[in-house]
This record gives C-alpha cells, structure tokens and sequence, in this order.
C-alpha cells in the first residue's frame, strides 16, 4: 500500500505485483473501496492482513471506481486505474480533470467522493448531497406581532423577529446511499433581523403521518420552532426525513441512525444553497437539536459530522432532548414503554426493510388480528396516532397499559426473545443504530424528564451520559427537567 501527501491530505494506491502503482484520486477511491475503510487510517496501521484484504476486493473496487466515474464525467480511465499510464493532455488525464471540475462545481471534495467508496454507494448521488430540487420558496411570513399573539411568549420572551417560513426540497440518500430525495423548512429571521445568524439543524420528534411536512406556518412544531429559535434571531433548518412529504423515499427507515444523519447534513447543505435567495445571512455555526426520534437524529448527525464532515460543517453545539440513544439496552426491560404498539411496530417493520432479516414470517412477530395490515401501516398516509387505534389497526382504543398494548399486538416468543437472545436481529440491529461509543468535540447537552414514559431517561440519557463519562469528557452536560417543571407547575403539572 502507498501513501503520498497531495498538499490537502494523502492519496493512496495499492501495488497487486513488482511494477509500477499509480497514486492518483482514482486509486484511491479503489484502495478505499477495496477496503471497505478509512485508507489513511488502514495505512497508519498496516498489516498483512489489509493487504490481503485490498487485493481479494481489487477488482470489483476496481470495476466500481469505473462505472462511478464514468456516470460523473462521462468517461472512465481506458485501462487499469493501478497500473495504467497517464500523460498530460491524453484522455485518461482529462477523465481527472473533469472529476476536479465536477467536484468543484457541486461544492465537494474528494473526501466526500471517498466516504461513499468506503459503504460501496452511487458517488453520482454522493455528489448531489443537498443540492436544491425546487428553488427555494418563501411561503409565508410571520410577524414578530404574530408569534407574540402565541402561547409561547411567556418560555421564549417577546420575538425580536419576522419569521419567513421557507419550503425546502432537496436531493440527499437513502439507506444504501442510493438517491432521493426530502423536504423540509428553513425559517429565516426577518424584518428587524438582519445581522448574520447561527444555524439550528432541527429533527422532530416521530411522525406517523406520511403527508405532513414542517413547511407549514399553521404546524404546532413549526411555530415552536419559530418563536424559540428563528424570531430570536437564529435561522432554522428543519428535514422532514426520507418517506415523508414530498421525499420520494418509499419508506421511513425510523430510527436508523445513518439516513437520519444523512437527512440532516443535506438539509443543512440545502439551507445553505438557499440561503441567498430567501435573505439569509449564515455565519458559518451549526447548532444540532432535536426530541425524541428527533434527539436520536441530531445524536446520529452531530456523530457524523465530526466524523465525516468537520472542515465542511463547523458544529458549535448539540442540544440532545429525550433521545433513545441506546435502543439495544431498551429492548431487554421487562416492562413496555408507553405508545409502544406506535414505536416498536414501527421500527420492527422499518428495520425489516432495512435490514430483511428482522423476521421470515410477519405472523411470527404480530398477531393474527394485527399482522395483514402492519407492515405498510406507517407512517400513514390517513391515519393519526388517534384513528391508528379508534380503526383497530393498533391495540389502545380501550384504554390497555402499555404491557396490554404489547399483549395483543405481538407474539409473546417474538418479545421474549428479543428481550434474552444476545443474537436475536432486532437486538443487533439495535446495536448497529445505538448512538453509544463516541466522543464530541463540540459542547453537548443531554436532556429529558425523568417521568418519560416513553423513552425513559433510565435507560437512555443516564445510559449515554454514563458513556460519555466512562471516557472523562467534560464538554457533555445532563439535565433532568421534571423538578424544574414540578417547581414551577406542582407535582403533576406540565410546562
């Protein structure tokens, strides 16, 4: 394996045989796809095993750098990428050319090109990450007058600003890194607002409803969202995710935490090729939140972000709220969360898709009354968390616990063994999708109620602090809400 500086990092080629190797952006792509990793970091701690690894995967890498470059530029390198020539001017120099050109015109690096070599995915698609479908459209503005007149005046504070509520759609990747699309909203500070702002990347909480779509003035969220951050002078960014709305995504891969970073990262691309058509002026900070499914997501993006994306994205802050960060752990409680027969028969037939080997037969893991319909069922595209039950298509309309919810809609062998089989799919595929192992850089804020029915900050918050703490980090703060909201509203009030 060869390694050599290229002035803005390392370019890699691998020699098969005694011979000449190319060390080229080409190779490599192919090093990385052969590896299947990081090929600095795989150089950095080289072994034989590596090697062997490179050189059984050489040419589909090989094969696949070809097709992928040739879909950019329209043409690929006539021979081998390892060992052919190149000369100044001659075709196979002007396919490196073209990809230059290509990379700089959609506003990307060959690191971005890289990271999708290493999953094996359409660089074509890696390549159109956040890039605007529709222009940017400015649906609505909401006065600063407007927000006052909301409930929310006496949490946030009078609005300092108008509130334009932009329509985003935008290009982005599915859960194999294929391309598709999502929309979303951008809120943008107006009238007396027009210094530059920071940029809230925002991922709501779960959303059984296929149809709706943040780019609403009249959605409850969205005017959370405006009055909290946007009429305070922050521009917001706020993904629909994939399967919603008008993304062309056939399914909500729920709680699968690459698409949810992914969704996020190109919503925040898109804002930012927005910004100059609707008035927005960025200054280049990022800020990630979200609740609930949404706290999971902006936990996947802010992890991806460091990771994959630090000199593109500059993430200030991450605000964490109520997130099931530890999704494996969850599964082997005793008792069922509340709204379970929502949640859990959502991620079980997502994961499905995902992955195809949650289960072989759906009646295995639903009961009879519940199994025909439930694959499909969410996120619906008539339904609400209310008619789901008031239909019977889920279990709840006469008031069960959630343990009864849990009773009637799933096989009690199906629960039992996700809860002790450390091989059970569902149990690992919740390990692929835990937010656990990893350290930010940038200042974190961990919150939720300790009464959280839902998602039980037992189980997850105190989980992740744990594991944030078991690595002595100190940009990570937890807060438990419930005695704050008890202090101000009684024993059993609500803010």
């Amino acid at each position: 394996m060869v390694q050599v500086a290229n002035g803005s990092g390392f370019l890699h080629g691998f020699a098969d045989a005694a011979g000449r190797v190319n060390v080229t952006q080409l190779t490599d792509l192919v090093v990385s796809r052969a590896l299947g990793s990081d090929a600095a970091a795989a150089f950095a701690s080289f072994d034989a095993t590596k090697g062997a690894s490179i050189r059984a995967g050489l040419v589909a890498a090989k094969a696949y750098v070809k097709a992928e470059i040739t879909a950019i530029t329209g043409g690929a390198p006539s021979g081998d990428p390892l060992t052919g020539v190149f000369k100044i001017g001659d075709a196979d120099d002007k396919v490196l050319d073209n990809l230059g050109v290509k990379l700089a015109a959609a506003g990307k690096t060959l690191a971005d090109l890289r990271l999708g070599a290493i999953s094996g995915v359409s660089l074509a698609a890696a390549l159109d990450r956040g890039s605007l479908i529709d222009p940017a459209a400015v649906i609505f503005t909401l006065t600063a007058a407007q927000i006052d007149a909301g409930p929310l005046k006496a949490l946030t504070g009078a609005a300092k600003c108008d509130v334009k509520v932009v329509a985003l759609n935008y290009n982005t990747v599915g859960v194999a890194g294929e391309k598709t699309n999502a929309s979303g909203v951008m809120l943008v500070p107006a009238g007396a607002c027009n210094a530059s702002s920071g940029l809230v990347a925002y991922a709501k909480g779960t959303d059984v409803q296929k149809p709706r779509t943040l780019a609403n003035p009249q959605d409850g969220e969205t005017f959370l969202l405006a009055a909290f951050y946007a009429a305070q002078g922050y521009t917001v960014v706020a993904t629909d995710y994939l399967g919603f709305a008008k993304s062309a995504y056939p399914y909500h891969p729920y709680l699968h935490a690459d698409s949810e970073a992914s969704s996020i990262i190109d919503s925040i691309r898109a804002a930012r090729k927005a910004a100059a058509s609707v008035g927005a002026s960025l200054n280049g900070k990022v800020m990630l939140t979200g609740y609930s499914q949404g706290g999971h997501s902006s936990m996947a993006a802010h992890r991806a972000i460091e990771r994959d994306n630090a000199s593109e994205i500059n993430v200030a802050a991450g605000a964490h709220l109520a997130g099931p960060y530890n999704l494996s752990g969850s599964f082997k409680a005793p008792d069922a969360i509340a709204g379970n027969q929502f949640f859990v028969t959502y991620l079980v037939t997502a994961w499905q898709k995902i992955y195809g080997n949650i289960y072989s037969d759906v009646n295995a893991v639903f009961k009879t009354q519940y199994a025909a319909g439930v694959e499909n069922l969410l996120p619906s595209p008539t339904l609400t968390y209310t008619t789901l039950v008031t239909t019977g298509k889920l279990p709840g309309a006469m008031g069960e616990t959630p343990n009864q919810a849990r009773e009637a809609l799933f096989q009690t062998a199906f629960t039992s063994d996700v809860r002790t089989n450390s091989t059970n799919a569902l149990f690992l595929a919740g390990k692929r999708n835990d937010t656990l192992g990893w350290n930010p850089k940038a200042k974190t804020l961990l919150c939720g109620g300790a009464g959280d029915p839902t998602v039980p900050p037992a189980l997850h918050q105190v989980v992740m602090k744990a594991d944030f703490d078991s690595r002595s980090l100190t940009n990570v703060t937890s807060v438990d809400v419930d005695p704050f909201i008890q202090a101000t509203y009684g024993i059993s009030g609500k803010a």
